[in-house]
């Protein structure tokens, strides 16, 4: 066959394919067999093979997904994905029509639709074709998915008709019971784990490192939000009508309403018969159909005023208690779980439940046997909520909480004033070990690509990490021969963890997992005593004197560093070139031009808000968490919150955008 007969086919099966995939998974109408689709994909996939020079990152064969590791980048929300308000109540639900309603004037319309129980992903289509998808991760920036994405078949990667040059859809990729059944199924008889539910199940499945994989997982998604600058229509509904005529998969469970009788009268509907739908939802969204509404509307800190989510009541069911098992968390807490005679639950197959503490189980007087009251609180946690004692068996024996750690047998501890048990043996203990060292790797610690939690229990059971400073010690042929790790993986393990040593102090002393130690107390501590050293030997009225530490952080920051293998593993991890002072005025500070003033930022900028925070500080500025008479400046970028922009007018506080902050710290030419 000819160059140009090649291209012409293989352009030809791709499209075709595309068509098929939308008959199938959007319009649920296929025009062809099972077989013959898969002929047709395989004749696509070999003439690809042959012909690597026309490769296509949109091409239908994505769908089978690549065996190479993945490497999740982190990418920042053009259109930040905030949470929505809460509610269980209906009251509460027409308070919130009610101030919509009369914040604007006049009656509102509204559209109702299903909350899915899965998790949020954000599309990114150029010219029709499908270039990137983004989880939620905090609002501000979320993880690159875009090859996982590209195996879920409901998913277009190609648009049809008149469709935006570019645009913004969000969704949530979730997983159907029926599929969830399966594969915990084929897990449970692989000896792997079961997932907890569809919800983690689909969470899970996104952020695999292999896309066949996920090519494998029983992934679907609706859309159900659409942003950009130029759309067809103002109303919210009727841009989802628009979407649909694309290839693009919507709900077609959503409604118009245009009183608060008829929002209420979808919410009663959907909670008697959600379960059945063969998908969970736990909720239901209301929000504002006019897109103009909505910018009138605008935001508060956290949340939209135009949409809120109703969430169902828990459900309860009677199941028997069979056991308890007790966990150990990375900082040595011990949580009670029980073991349940499975039950039907909100649609899935309940067998777990949190007991939380000792207390619990007290106020509960449980046994071994009894007959419990289970709930799934805002349809996702399972918890036992009552006895019925009724029901109790002659002489069954009454659940005592653990004396002794159950991974490593250390005598427990109960701190007072807290509810928890504690294993003391912070240094020896397996779940502990692990935990801080998933901690220290995290993407706000140190940020080591191509390793995870899988990954690191692979190592501790190799015998190739023991704590923290191990990491270091890893060489490419050590991970290589491990099971899942190939030289590629290893090489870019090793080179994630080399990078790390650039990590600034702050974020080091974040890492190194200190109880009571966040984020902000850590760059507080730094910015105050400047050195590890200086922390080692600080007072407690040293301490103290330090912005936002009180006697408890305080306490356990001393605690930590008066144990000798806490200050030997520091010694190791600055031997091997980790950063534990704070760097010069000079190399730190790019400039005084912002010295003793204070910012607040509100909004939405170009750039992220911790970058223009990071740019406050390196020029000597300080942030402030809420507006006060102590403020400055506050910062102002789109869709600042009412309420802010209202107190900072009441104060008399010079309200400034993202380019005048720059103008202020280039007044000097830095």
């Amino acid at each position: 066959m000819e160059q140009e007969e090649v291209h012409q086919r293989i352009q030809q099966l791709r499209d075709e394919l595309h068509h098929h995939n939308h008959q199938y998974y959007i319009l649920n109408n296929p025009l062809i067999s099972d077989f013959e689709f898969d002929r047709l994909m395989a004749e696509l996939i070999g003439l690809e093979a042959a012909h690597p020079e026309l490769n296509d990152p949109n091409s239908p064969s994505v769908r089978v997904g690549s065996d190479l590791s993945l490497e999740f980048k982190t990418v920042s929300h053009k259109y930040p994905m905030l949470s929505l308000g809460n509610t269980y109540s209906e009251g509460e639900l027409r308070d919130f029509v009610n101030r919509v309603e009369k914040a604007v004037g006049h009656e509102v319309v509204f559209v109702c639709e299903l909350k899915y129980d899965g998790t949020a992903i954000s599309l990114t289509y150029e010219k029709g074709k499908l270039i990137s998808a983004v989880t939620r991760g905090d609002g501000v920036s979320g993880d690159d998915v875009t090859a996982n994405v590209k195996t879920i078949k409901s998913i277009p990667l190609q648009l049809q008709g008149n469709y935006p040059p570019s645009f913004e859809v969000r969704g949530e990729i979730f997983m159907p019971r029926q599929g969830f059944e399966r594969l915990n199924a084929s897990r449970e008889e692989a000896g792997e784990a079961p997932f907890a539910n569809p919800r983690n199940a689909a969470a899970g499945s996104l952020k695999l490192q292999n896309s066949s994989v996920v090519a494998k997982r029983p992934l679907e998604c609706y859309l159900y939000q659409i942003m950009g600058a130029q759309l067809p229509s103002d109303s919210h509904f009727e841009n989802l009508k628009f979407a649909a005529t694309w290839g693009l998969r919507i709900s077609p469970h959503s409604r118009l309403c245009t009183s608060f009788d008829e929002v209420i009268a979808f919410v009663q509907a959907w909670d008697s018969s959600r379960h059945t739908l063969p998908f969970d939802i736990d909720g239901i969204v209301i929000k504002t159909d006019s897109l103009q509404l909505r910018d009138e509307l605008g935001f508060t800190a956290k949340t939209p005023r135009w949409a809120i989510s109703y969430k169902f009541k828990a459900e309860a069911a009677l199941t028997r208690l069979l056991s308890v098992d007790f966990q150990v968390g990375r900082t040595g807490a011990v949580t009670p779980v029980a073991n349940l005679s499975p039950v039907q639950l909100a649609g899935t197959t309940v067998k777990r439940a949190s007991l939380h503490n000792a207390d619990i189980i007290k106020s509960l007087d449980l046994h071994l046997n009894d007959m419990v009251s289970v709930e799934k609180g805002g349809e996702i946690i399972p918890k036992i909520t009552s006895v019925d004692l009724s029901q109790r068996m002659p002489d069954s024996e009454a659940v005592e909480f653990i004396a002794n750690c159950p991974e490593c047998g250390t005598a427990l501890l109960r701190i007072e004033g807290e509810a928890a048990h504690y294993c003391p043996n912070s240094m020896s203990c397996p779940p502990q070990i692990k935990g801080r060292i998933e901690h220290f790797i995290g993407r706000k610690a140190m940020d080591i690509d191509g390793l995870g939690g899988e990954t690191i229990n692979l190592l501790y059971e190799n015998g190739l990490v023991r704590n923290i400073a191990d990491l270091y010690r890893l060489r490419p042929s050590q991970l290589s021969s491990l099971e899942r790790l190939g030289d590629k993986s290893a090489a870019n393990i090793v080179v994630g963890i080399e990078k790390s040593k650039e990590v600034p102090f702050a974020r080091v002393l974040f890492a190194l997992g200190i109880r009571f130690v966040g984020e902000t107390v850590a760059k507080k501590l730094a910015s105050a005593l400047k050195s590890i050293d200086a922390i080692i030997n600080a007072s407690p009225d040293d301490l103290l004197a330090i912005d936002e530490i009180g006697e408890k952080i305080a306490s356990s920051i001393l605690d930590y560093f008066s144990k000798p293998e806490n200050i030997q593993l520091i010694q190791q991890l600055r031997d091997f070139g980790l950063k534990f002072e704070e760097e010069s005025s000079e190399s730190s500070n790019l400039s005084q031009n912002l010295s003793g003033l204070s910012f607040v930022v509100s909004g939405v900028f170009s750039r992220s808000r911790d970058e223009i925070k990071a740019l406050i500080e390196a020029h000597g500025g300080k942030n402030a968490g809420s507006i006060s008479a102590k403020t400055s400046f506050v910062v102002a970028g789109d869709n600042m919150g009412p309420a802010k922009f209202e107190k900072a007018q009441k104060l008399g506080l010079k309200i400034i955008s993202e380019d005048d902050l720059l103008t202020m710290i280039d007044k000097s030419g830095n």
